[in-house]
């Protein structure tokens, strides 16, 4: 569960607020169970592996906080083992500002969201780059026309799976197709017997 990743980002300034907001007692109940890390499971690993994008956020050297989003095919983003999860970090525009932030403050926020089903999951961890052509070449999808530069392997410390509430649901091509396929199936067939009735006018 979510309790060593509130226990992390709560400060107490956020506990100050939830206790004039009535709320802090059930977060330090939460709080209370919280241990060194948020160990990951099937579910979270199943999330993760299914999703084809991710935001990343991290901090600049100059203590600004940076986003950048991270794209593949299904399953780029993936549990390596335990609580380690990992990608391969393609050939892009060569700012290296993830990379280098990395390099003065290891610590990284990942945003995950499954818009069709309004789900998502928040981690964070502890990440490293690594320049191992082994583990670029395991991270690496197979078939997919990218060249890797590097691997980022992340050591999540906490998660938390956040409600529905107010995501709005958005779907990919391969979505929309997988879905309108029947539709699509149906009208060609429509179209072939209109074809062939019209076909067997005198």
């Amino acid at each position: 569960m979510a309790q060593t990743f509130l226990h992390t980002l709560f400060g107490p300034r956020a506990r100050a607020m939830q206790e004039a907001d009535g709320s802090r007692a059930s977060y330090a109940r939460l709080e209370a169970n919280a241990g060194p890390v948020d160990i990951l499971t099937e579910r979270e690993a199943g999330f993760i592996a299914a999703r084809d994008s991710f935001y990343m956020a991290s901090v600049s050297e100059q203590g600004w906080p940076y986003v950048q989003h991270r794209g593949g095919p299904a399953g780029f983003l993936r549990r390596i083992a335990g609580n380690r999860i990992g990608f391969a970090d393609y050939r892009g525009n060569r700012q290296f500002l993830s990379a280098a932030n990395l390099m003065a403050d290891d610590r990284v926020s990942l945003f995950l969201m499954d818009y069709p089903n309004r789900r998502r999951l928040k981690l964070i961890g502890t990440a490293r780059v690594s320049d191992d052509r082994a583990e670029i070449a395991t991270l690496m999808p197979r078939g997919y026309a990218a060249e890797p530069e590097r691997a980022f392997l992340i050591d999540v410390v906490g998660f938390d799976w956040n409600c529905p509430q107010h995501i709005s649901p958005r779907f990919t091509e391969a979505e929309i197709r997988e879905q309108t396929r029947p539709l699509l199936d149906e009208l060609a067939e429509l179209r072939a017997r209109v074809t062939e009735l019209e076909g067997r006018k005198p």
